[in-house]
């Protein structure tokens, strides 16, 4: 496998747990500890960093 096709795979994973974290961060926030909430979004940034970085790595890789 190529490093383009192995980021490409990697971000498209990321892209999955991204939306996820927002989807339950979304319906139940308003439901959770504001500890586990707080931590959530801090994971949601996270993982947008990365996906981020990752896209641009992906871009420059041949």
């Amino acid at each position: 496998m190529t490093t383009r096709n192995e980021l490409n795979t990697i971000t498209s994973t990321l892209t999955d747990v991204a939306a996820r974290i927002t989807a339950l961060v979304e319906t139940q926030g308003d439901t959770m500890a504001s500890d586990v909430y707080t931590e959530l979004v801090a994971a949601e940034r996270t993982v947008g960093a990365l996906l981020r970085r990752l896209n641009r790595v992906a871009s420059r890789s041949a």
